[in-house]
């Protein structure tokens, strides 16, 4: 048996063998190290034995890339005609995406071209177009876009002071200078053209910090001559929407740095990756819609195994010195590098029009238009134009339709669209969810007639704005959504509209924003009298796995209800289920994974932190008659030590675990963590046609109480001896299920989950691969002999990747067995964009 066999080779040895490949092996090995070529032709005849061998041809990435060994060795390489790289301009083939490989001459000649083309694709390059003005009335009025340059590059932390203070040392003749903080782009006007001339020769390439600036056209849009006298109308006045924009008659619509993911904060990162010409709402919603769904899947596979193999990467890097490699990372190198098995990837049931809720943008167009639709970049980079979804596929026609009524009506409505530069107006944003029925009363071919429930949420912000005014918009908002559905053949439904009031800069409102039911004319689903109650009554239903399912307004529901499915299908396969598992199902939110998973269990535990949520999960329960379900409302980090000790360790007083049945109110059913910080202040309440009371009462957590959701016989079902005292049952097979956000799990969850032996398989759900990796190189890498304490080198821990980090914190994990990978299955939930789930199941 080699070195590279031994299942006690340690993280230095290895490291000694990489540095002195001439130390270990025999024949060609010892005789001077075989080259790259070789080496990796060896490595892929590996693969091959153990894996179905296959056309290479039918990849659609099969030739796209040029082979670098080929070019480094003068037109030379070990595979000959078998390499999967061309081997030259001739056989390079254009990438699913239609591009080409970034260090071919097609791809340097059309770089080119972009620069050095004609007039008109170099104004494209060079130009910002305006969607909403930077103009703080009784500064200056409006920006003249013949006289005006957009500086592009510029600090984010920069305001309109500081651009002047710059305009005027660098000795710049200006009229007018705005800047946003916290965007990167900033507008000058001047008083005459040899004025712009001479300061776009001046500024163009000067360096600010590490950036430099570039000076790029205004180009205006096209608007009636009303807009001039709109603008000098006050703030607040209520406004006709047709002949006023509220102060942006411009605005930037594509800007040389649009991110794609608001997540990203490199400036570089671009929403075309090789040209700045402007994405419509399909190709920034759905990029990949213009793919078979066929290549979509084997694309987002391809993904997978990348995290696969840097989750072997970076577990490797963390290993603590002296400490033996784990047998998962040594056999990696039988599987291509990946952490474990791949077993494929699980398609979609519908491809289009799957998404059960949208969230649309309330904006203006390219050209001025109030629109209802998606925003085509990132605002902090100036990109604020929308564009209507009739072109993204994963949008349901029904959605679309009452983004369209809602457009028309602020065509005419009296108060503004919100302003994202100024932070002023009242029309944010319009949510649609949508409720499917049964599978048994389900048409599989007419999606839309599946859906039987329909909730609106309307975002506004109405401070500075008149009651009055705001309720008599309101009454007219109704109308029209109540007269659109009718309209409509067959009529749309629609259940409740619900209006949120959020004076946030984001439209991401937090969880106790003010929620309120507006009342729906001609029979709407609910009275005036129903609409005075709490919010909690404003829900639909959706159905997974034929239970239903209560859904409020703020709840989290997966997008795509049918692959939903799918994935906790797959999910409770893996666990390993049976009559004596006790599942902790951690971040449940409204109990979709426990309660479709409770009749294979003995009883399950979902723990989240949303009030809402719980309430909905309780209901959920109750709706479908299921006993063995404990829902904890509170943060995972905070309960989950807790919840492990409560239910692997000794006894409790039986009053202590005494549980209500339905004709009390008083105890608690809803175990309340009271360190956690989870405002909701008019969510919760009773709910006066369920069958089940609902406390009244509020913790100071905010999250209130119920009864009758747990089973009470199966808690009570333990031995009680002579001192009163009486034990939780004891299950013999304790699985957790995780579903975390996509900032993944708490650094203290990973702790307990790590730290408690008791539990020997995980389940992981991940909507970001990227945090998997991360959460799971800190559970399955084994702990150092000596835990690191008081660390010097921390600095600029900021700046480090998730996987770093992560790696990072594993040196501090208390010694505890870890997992391991065993395998990994990706669920496609979001068809025709670059995202996926990703499964992964862990042991040890």
């Amino acid at each position: 048996m080699s070195p590279h066999d031994s299942p006690c080779q340690t993280h230095e040895e290895e490291q000694l063998q990489l540095s002195n490949p001439q130390s270990t092996g025999s024949g060609d090995e010892n005789n001077g190290g075989e080259s790259h070529g070789e080496k990796r032709k060896r490595q892929e005849i590996a693969q091959s034995e153990t894996e179905e061998k296959v056309d290479p041809s039918l990849n659609p990435y099969y030739k796209t890339s040029l082979c670098s060994y080929f070019r480094r060795n003068s037109g030379s390489c070990s595979h000959g005609i078998e390499c999967k790289y061309a081997h030259g301009e001739e056989e390079l083939r254009p990438r699913p995406d239609n591009t080409w490989d970034p260090t071919s001459e097609r791809a340097k000649k059309a770089m080119k071209l972009d620069y050095n083309g004609d007039k008109c694709e170099k104004r494209e390059e060079d130009e910002i177009m305006m969607t909403e003005v930077l103009v703080d009335d009784g500064e200056g009025g409006c920006l003249d876009p013949e006289l005006s340059k957009c500086l592009v590059h510029l600090p984010r932390k920069w305001n309109s002071d500081n651009l002047r203070n710059f305009l005027s040392e660098q000795g710049v003749l200006f009229k007018l200078a705005k800047k946003k903080k916290g965007m990167t782009v900033g507008f000058v006007t001047f008083d005459r053209a040899d004025q712009l001339r001479r300061a776009s020769e001046e500024l163009e390439g000067r360096s600010v910090g590490n950036k430099k600036i570039k000076v790029a056209d205004v180009i205006p849009r096209s608007y009636d001559g009303k807009i001039k006298s709109a603008m000098a109308l006050p703030q607040n006045a209520p406004q006709k929407m047709a002949s006023s924009l509220d102060g942006e008659n411009a605005g930037i619509s594509k800007s040389l740095h649009v991110t794609e993911d608001d997540d990203t904060k490199d400036d570089s990162s671009m929403l075309d990756g090789s040209s700045s010409k402007a994405k419509s709402a399909r190709d920034v919603v759905t990029p990949l819609a213009h793919m078979p769904y066929e290549d979509q899947l084997e694309h987002k596979k391809n993904s997978i195994m990348q995290m696969l193999k840097k989750l072997t990467r970076n577990a490797r890097k963390a290993c603590p010195n002296g400490v033996s490699l784990p047998e998962w990372i040594l056999k990696s190198r039988e599987i291509g590098g990946l952490a474990c098995n791949l077993e494929g990837i699980l398609d979609s049931p519908l491809v289009n029009g799957y998404r059960n809720k949208c969230e649309f943008s309330v904006g203006y167009s390219l050209h001025g238009k109030p629109i209802v639709g998606f925003m085509l970049g990132n605002f902090r980079d100036g990109v604020t134009a929308v564009e209507e979804p009739v072109d993204c596929p994963n949008v349901s026609s029904i959605a679309c339709k009452y983004a369209s009524n809602f457009q028309e009506f602020l065509q005419q409505s009296g108060l503004p669209i919100w302003n994202r530069f100024k932070n002023t107006g009242f029309w944010r944003q319009l949510t649609v969810r949508e409720g499917r029925l049964s599978e048994n009363d389900a048409d599989v071919k007419n999606p839309d007639g599946n859906i039987s429930e329909v909730m609106l949420i309307v975002q506004v912000c109405s401070a500075g704005f008149d009651n009055e005014v705001i309720n008599s918009e309101l009454g007219k908002l109704a109308d029209a959504f109540a007269t659109g559905a009718a309209a409509n053949y067959p009529p749309l439904p629609l259940t409740v509209l619900v209006l949120q009031d959020h004076q946030g800069i984001s439209n991401v409102a937090p969880a106790d924003a003010s929620l309120r039911i507006l009342p729906l004319p001609n029979g709407g689903s609910r009275s005036e009298v129903e609409a005075g109650k709490n919010v909690v009554e404003a829900r639909i239903h959706d159905h997974i796995s034929n239970l239903q399912f209560s859904i409020s307004p703020t709840a989290f529901f997966q997008v795509n209800t049918l692959a939903a499915e799918k994935l906790y299908s797959l999910a409770g396969d893996w666990a390993g289920l049976g009559p004596d598992t006790l599942l902790f199902d951690i971040c449940c939110g409204t109990g979709t994974i426990g309660l479709t998973l409770a009749h294979r269990v003995g009883m399950v535990i979902g723990i989240e932190m949303n009030a809402s949520a719980v309430s909905d999960a309780h209901r959920n329960a109750e709706i479908n008659g299921i006993k063995n379900c404990r829902f904890v409302c509170g943060k995972a980090e905070n309960v989950m030590a807790s919840l492990l000790k409560e239910y692997l360790n000794g006894p409790q007083k039986q009053d202590e675990l005494q549980l209500p049945n339905s004709s009390e109110s008083n105890d608690n059913d809803i175990t309340i963590d009271n360190d956690k910080d989870i405002p909701m202040d008019n969510v919760l309440d009773i709910n006066e046609n369920s069958t089940h009371e609902l406390d009244n009462r509020k913790d100071a957590s905010g999250c209130s109480e119920n009864g009758g959701q747990e089973n009470q016989s199966q808690l009570q079902k333990s031995s009680s001896s002579e001192d009163g005292r009486s034990s939780i049952p004891q299950f013999k097979n304790i699985v957790a299920i995780v579903d975390p956000p996509r900032s993944g799990l708490h650094p203290i969850v990973i702790k307990v989950l790590r730290t408690h032996s008791h539990l020997r398989r995980l389940v992981y759900i991940s909507c970001n691969p990227e945090t998997l990796v991360a959460n799971a190189i800190e559970l399955c890498t084994p702990s150092p002999n000596k835990i690191e304490k008081g660390n010097k080198n921390n600095r600029g821990w900021r700046n480090m990747s998730s996987a770093g980090l992560a790696r990072h914190r594993a040196k501090s994990m208390p010694i505890s067995e870890p997992f391991r990978p065993v395998k990994a299955m990706a669920v496609d939930l979001f068809p025709h964009t670059t995202h996926c789930e990703m499964v992964m199941l862990l042991e040890r």
